[in-house]
């Protein structure tokens, strides 16, 4: 992924909300079919990491991209957004 291609995708996170949190108990089986599900339906989604996570968030979006085969596009603070296109009906389209 290209930088221009991950800045036009931080662009567009910003307007969108953390749609799971990852907390104590750290990454589960069960939250990774959940990412991955969201990621196929909405593409380009964020996480939030609570205090109580056993790792630091960078950590956390090394091991939940691993596991749900998405990219990291950023993290800023305790915030993780991550992205993978659809294999069909992509709804983002990179600029020229």
């Amino acid at each position: 992924m290209t930088s221009k291609e991950r800045a036009y995708l931080r662009g567009l996170a910003n307007t969108i909300d953390p749609i799971f949190q990852v907390g104590k108990s750290g990454i589960s089986q069960v939250l990774l079919e959940q990412l991955d599900n969201a990621l196929e339906a909405r593409e380009l989604m964020k996480v939030t990491v609570l205090e109580t996570a056993p790792e630091s968030a960078k950590e956390l979006a090394e091991k939940i991209a691993s596991g749900t085969h998405s990219i990291v596009v950023q993290t800023m603070g305790n915030k993780i957004t991550l992205f993978r296109q659809r294999k069909k009906n992509s709804k983002i389209v990179f600029p020229k």
